[in-house]
């Protein structure tokens, strides 16, 4: 596509089309639904950054519109990779925890030695768990935790919550309904009506070419760590989509990308004067192993201090992540503040109305 090319790729430029293909320019999506079923899987660690995240990309939603989403099981919120929380498509969830249960599981072997867990105590807690559940009961982790203690299973010093993600990485519970900022529990089947039947190598390479898609400009290594599969996999995932995908080479590697977003290369790459205030967490910044593309490694620390796992609120500008914000005092004094990572250089007038506008936007969201 270089002959075609009218717009010089620059790392500002890759970060509009990921922009782009994550619905942060634009129109954005149409509903709750079709935003997440879209990015595949969005990273919900921190459920109010995850509502966000959700409301960012489709204008005029509110948070009760998420949360209701939630509620109905329109959306669901569960372990499908890396062992964190995320958003997904309910039809989506099961083979793609066919994919990735096996190594996450093994990934925890050594600390369920320390936890003492073994299979038989998994049993004993899916069978107690299933029993709290059935005809369409939720219950919250407490209660859960009260039933698994009874049955003679320990939950303290985190035993019980490596119980409960293990029920859910079976496809046995699945996160419902939610009560405030918790969710109850429900079981899997009646929960979740349908889900899809993928085989092993169809799913990967259907997981890699929707990643793509929603993520892109992005490496075959970007996915192999956002899904927490091998190299060597995620490779031969490629091949069977690879023509559904357009491969842009940029400063040496090669990055894939959907035809309509790369086709803004010869169309003018929007978003050059865009300012987003993303929430913590949000895939545009997390869901790459290197962001160094929108993030300018000198200022990574700003994000995520000390490189603890906590990703703080991003400011993105054209782009780039260019600062942090947050909200500052309380009442009617609260304000959303923008902090730039170079106090000496604060954002331009044009830049700081742009921001003062998706500030706006944050706040008409929380009061939907």
């Amino acid at each position: 596509m270089g002959a075609a090319t009218k717009t010089r790729v620059t790392s500002k430029v890759m970060g509009r089309l990921r922009m782009a293909s994550q619905g942060l320019l634009g129109g954005g999506f149409s509903s709750v639904p079709e935003a997440v079923r879209s990015m595949t899987a969005m990273q919900a660690q921190d459920l109010q950054s995850a509502l966000w995240a959700v409301g960012l990309r489709v204008p005029g939603t509110g948070v009760g519109e998420v949360r209701a989403a939630l509620d109905s099981g329109a959306v669901v919120r569960s372990w499908p990779m890396r062992g964190t929380l995320h958003l997904l498509a309910p039809e989506d969830l099961r083979w793609i925890l066919n994919i990735t249960t096996g190594r996450m599981v093994q990934g925890t072997s050594g600390r369920h030695r320390q936890l003492e867990i073994s299979g038989t105590d998994v049993k004993v807690c899916r069978d107690v768990a299933l029993g709290l559940v059935a005809g369409g009961r939720a219950v919250s982790r407490e209660q859960l935790f009260a039933a698994f203690e009874t049955a003679g299973q320990a939950t303290t010093a985190q035993r019980g919550i490596h119980l409960l993600w293990m029920l859910c990485q079976s496809a046995s519970l699945v996160p419902g309904p939610l009560d405030g900022n918790q969710q109850k529990f429900v079981a899997f089947d009646g929960w979740i009506a349908t889900s899809r039947d993928l085989g092993r190598e169809e799913g990967l390479a259907e997981l890699l070419l929707r990643y793509l898609r929603s993520h892109g400009p992005a490496t075959v290594r970007d996915f192999a760590w956002w899904s927490n599969t091998t190299l060597t996999e995620a490779r031969a995932a490629l091949a069977p989509v690879s023509g559904e995908l357009v491969e842009l080479e940029f400063d040496g590697t090669s990055y894939w990308l959907s035809p309509e977003t790369a086709a803004l290369l010869d169309e003018g790459v929007p978003g050059q004067r865009a300012v987003v205030a993303l929430p913590g967490f949000d895939e545009f910044v997390l869901g790459y192993t290197d962001r160094s593309l929108v993030l300018p490694p000198e200022h990574a620390q700003k994000i995520v201090p000390g490189g603890n796992g906590v990703f703080k609120k991003a400011i993105v500008a054209g782009g780039e992540v260019i600062g942090t914000w947050g909200r500052q005092g309380n009442g009617r004094a609260a304000a959303v503040v923008p902090v730039p990572f170079d106090a000496a250089k604060p954002p331009g007038p044009a830049t700081l109305a742009a921001f003062n506008k998706a500030a706006g936007r944050y706040e008409r969201f929380l009061a939907a």
